[in-house]
């Protein structure tokens, strides 16, 4: 079994309240490290602007390049849910080694602090799945762009594209998220810059 997300991108605003309710229940000091981050595209020319907003958690691949390229084992995809999680214990630390950063195209694997910063990456709210819950990313939605959870029921429900403004799938890692894309339709049919 495969978990993952659906991202609505039709009804995210960027209000940032799931990067917000990331970092509080994870109880993660600001500064740079986000396990979740919120991205502005902006297309278009006056008086045809165009604004969408990507969602960039990790994407739990089903093949994850985080994972093959650690040296140290302190990145593990579970055999049984396919979440990929961080165990800070064995991390060689982004100085000494980072690979995991440079191999993951969607910026998953996050280092923050002075010297050699150790792993820290989003877990699909691990704990909360367990007890029946959804992500807090989830539950924090005001639009109920996002959901979570088994990639068969996302699919039953949602379809399965995976394509949106903003995001360059990566078709070896094969990323575990669904979209529902917003699309840009300027008048005349001119694509945008």
């Amino acid at each position: 079994m495969q978990y993952g997300f659906f991202f609505d991108q039709t009804r995210c605003t960027g209000c940032f309240t799931c990067a917000v309710a990331c970092k509080d229940w994870h109880d993660l000091p600001a500064g740079s490290a986000n396990w979740l981050r919120v991205q502005c595209i902006e297309k278009g020319d006056f008086p045809h602007p165009f604004v969408a907003y990507l969602f960039s958690p990790c994407y739990h691949c089903e093949k994850p390049a985080c994972v093959e390229t650690c040296p140290a084992d302190a990145l593990v995809k579970n055999p049984e849910n396919g979440i990929v999680t961080a165990n800070p214990e064995e991390c060689l630390g982004a100085d000494s080694c980072g690979s995991c950063k440079e191999a993951c195209p969607y910026g998953a694997p996050q280092f923050e602090g002075n010297g050699d910063a150790i792993i820290q990456k989003c877990d699909l709210c691990l704990e909360r799945l367990q007890e029946g819950q959804k992500p807090i990313c989830v539950e924090a939605c005001p639009l109920r762009a996002l959901d979570a959870g088994p990639m068969e029921e996302l699919r039953e429900k949602y379809g399965d594209k995976k394509e949106a403004e903003g995001f360059k799938l990566s078709i070896g890692l094969n990323p575990s998220i669904i979209f529902k894309p917003k699309r840009f339709s300027p008048p005349g049919g001119k694509e945008p810059r």
